[in-house]
């Protein structure tokens, strides 16, 4: 019965998040916003609230700190391989496409974010605000984040110019946006307290069940979000999904970090290593996939790779 649960909590994420991908593409026809802010920040955000509400219910209802270690990074990986996935299906339509120039940037800053998480890791240097300890590298992750929106804010080195057929008026289509974010986060919560039960009853580890279950199953709105937008089209906003949400992701184990008050987020262990190595080369490897996008050969091999 609750691996039932399970598949059906992750069928009503994709759904859900079909549907966001949907009126996130109106958003950026009928807007003068950004395609990168809007693929990159708004739907990255979104589909990464799964993530954020496992990580709130990992450490404040669970006591699980490793779980948010493990749905985090273990997404990362998820997300990259999505990237991979949908070029080599996709490698003719994405040759063509334009990408936005902060899409790269977004990259590199989260390989220093990795970087910044195994600093974390090792060095355990926690400082004092007020009530609570946080790590200090918290503080450098949610700078390097804040920076990023801000250059992602002011990118328009791409426009949509598709023609807008959607009938529904900006304000509808913000209330339809805000709706199925609500009931992703709804399914999210509940999604949590499965995958716990579930690695009890597999005797699996913490960070091990959150790189698996909560990894891949809260990367599904990613997944799907990404799959609708490449099928309709708009390649650029697909590819800031993915690397917008691995981003916004480590922002989350911030979050942890200061609500956890009974110790540290950042836990040494192998697995939690292992995530962050290949995350890293996964994401190196997304840097040639975008340097290199227009050879169809190199697309592939990288995406093999991945």
């Amino acid at each position: 019965m609750i691996y039932a649960i399970y598949v059906l909590l992750a069928a009503l994420v994709v759904f859900f998040a079909i549907r966001l991908s949907y009126y996130v593409d109106v958003l950026d026809k009928k807007t003068n916003i950004s395609g990168a802010f809007i693929g990159g920040v708004l739907l990255a955000a979104v589909t990464s609230l799964p993530e954020l509400f496992t990580a709130l219910t990992a450490v404040l209802a669970l006591d699980k700190p490793q779980l948010v270690q493990g749905d985090v990074l273990g997404s990362n990986i998820f997300n990259l391989s999505v990237i991979a996935v949908l070029l080599l299906l996709y490698t003719k339509g994405y040759k063509k496409a334009k990408l936005s120039n902060s899409h790269l940037s977004t990259v590199c800053y989260g390989i220093a974010m990795y970087i910044c998480v195994l600093f974390a890791i090792f060095l355990q240097k926690d400082i004092a605000l007020g009530p609570i300890n946080i790590n200090i590298v918290t503080i450098v992750i949610l700078a390097i984040y804040a920076i990023n929106v801000k250059f992602m804010k002011s990118d328009d080195s791409v426009s949509n110019d598709a023609e807008d057929t959607c009938s529904l008026t900006l304000q509808q289509v913000c209330v339809r946006f805000a709706v199925y974010s609500v009931l992703l986060v709804g399914v999210s919560i509940f999604l949590t307290h499965v995958t716990d039960q579930i690695s009890h009853e597999l005797n699996l580890g913490s960070t091990v069940a959150g790189a698996i279950f909560l990894g891949v199953a809260t990367s599904l709105p990613e997944l799907s979000a990404s799959y609708n937008l490449v099928r309709i089209g708009n390649y650029n906003a697909s590819f800031g999904n993915i690397v917008g949400s691995n981003l916004f992701n480590f922002t989350i184990l911030c979050v942890g970090d200061l609500l956890y008050t009974k110790g540290g987020i950042f836990i040494h262990e192998p697995q939690v290593i292992n995530l962050i190595v290949f995350g890293m080369i996964s994401s190196v490897l997304v840097i040639f996939l975008i340097k290199f996008k227009e050879k169809a050969v190199w697309v592939k091999l990288v995406s093999i790779l991945i």
